[in-house]
Parts: structure tokens; sequence; C-alpha cells
């Protein structure tokens, strides 16, 4: 069973979307998906919204701290933005590291229908990373 590890800033969208994509794209026999933040925000709401579009239901997930995995040894860990990469805390791993950095669409300052058209935007980056990320890795 290999491990990954998700992680963001919040653990509330970008992280969330990349967690539910991995687990769709991956073989559950094979893989254990976990998301985190170096801090928790709770779930964005338009987060679930967009990813049900895309019949991956992630609303049972959680906002967790990166802390909460330390005992947890994971074979990747993937971070999805640049804060997440420059100030996550040190916890030792042998863990392979990707980092890609994701806009985020919660900082958007557009009006209602921009908005979720920004998260499409990414949650479809987010959607073709986790599927490479996944063949590459001969995880399926």
């Amino acid at each position: 069973m290999k491990n990954i590890l998700v992680l963001c800033t919040g653990n509330s969208c970008r992280s969330q979307m990349a967690h539910g994509y991995l687990a769709h794209f991956a073989n559950s026999e094979k893989v254990e998906v976990y998301s985190a933040g170096i801090e928790t925000h709770g779930i964005n709401p338009l987060a679930i919204v967009i990813m049900k579009e895309d019949d991956i239901d992630i609303s049972q997930h959680t906002s967790n701290n990166v802390e909460d995995y330390r005992d947890i040894s994971f074979n990747y860990v993937i971070t999805v933005c640049d804060n997440a990469k420059e100030n996550c805390p040190y916890f030792p791993t042998k863990a392979v590291k990707f980092h890609h950095n994701f806009p985020d669409p919660s900082k958007s300052t557009s009006a209602a229908p921009e908005i979720m058209n920004e998260f499409r935007v990414v949650r479809e980056m987010i959607k073709e990373y986790c599927q490479a990320f996944i063949l590459k890795n001969q995880l399926n």
C-alpha cells in the first residue's frame, strides 16, 4: 500500500480537490490518499459543489493539519501551493516530494458566476495533474 499526502495552506480547496481525484484515479487496493494543510480552514463549499459536478464526492472529507499525520509513513508528498511548500513544518519522511503551484480560486474577487468558472478551471488543472501522477507512478 502506497500512502500519498496532498498538502496545501488550509486544506480547504486545492488539496481537497487533489485528494478526491487521486483517490478516484488510483487503485484503492494500492493507494491511500490523505490531505492536510499547514493550517486548517474547513472545506470550501464551492470546492464540494465543483467536484460534485464531475461526480467526485468530497463532502465527507475533513480539514486536517499536517501534524495529524506525523506518524504515517508517506511514499509521496505533493504540495499544491507555494506557501505549503515553503512553510510546511519538517517531519521525517522518506517520501518522494512533488510540487505544483495551482492558482487559489477561493482568493478570487470576481462576481459569483466568474468565481465558479475559476473553480472549474483550477479543478481541470488539478484533475489532469492527478491523472498523470497516478499513471506515471503506476498506481492505477
